[in-house]
């Protein structure tokens, strides 16, 4: 439908402009990005957005996400309410520094 389209170009732009280097793809049978490894995916359900920025994404926002349904890799914003695209962007941004530190450290040995 016309409105979780609406939704879901949020979530899109508000990677992209946390991440724009970022590659887009396909992962999973969803959008998804990465950028010296997995960013994050996401997808339009019944009755939410299902963003998925790995468990390490997860995790670093607890107390941010706590108002929502989430799991160890996913948050789901409901359909009904604003999508919290500052929110977005900062874990966007916290999974690109945690990939490029990955890189870092592993060029390092």
């Amino acid at each position: 439908p016309k409105e979780i389209q609406k939704l879901l170009n949020e979530v899109r732009n508000a990677i992209k402009e946390a991440a724009p280097e970022a590659e887009e793809y396909i992962g999973y049978g969803m959008p998804a990005y990465k950028l010296n490894g997995p960013v994050a995916y996401f997808a339009g359900y019944e009755h939410h957005i299902g963003f998925y920025p790995t468990g390490s994404g997860i995790a670093a926002f607890t107390k941010e996400i706590q108002k929502y349904k989430n799991s160890k890799g996913a948050v789901q914003f409901p359909l009904d309410k604003p999508i919290p695209v500052a929110l977005i962007k900062k874990m966007v941004k916290f999974k690109v520094k945690e990939n490029l530190e990955k890189i870092k450290l592993k060029a390092k040995k």
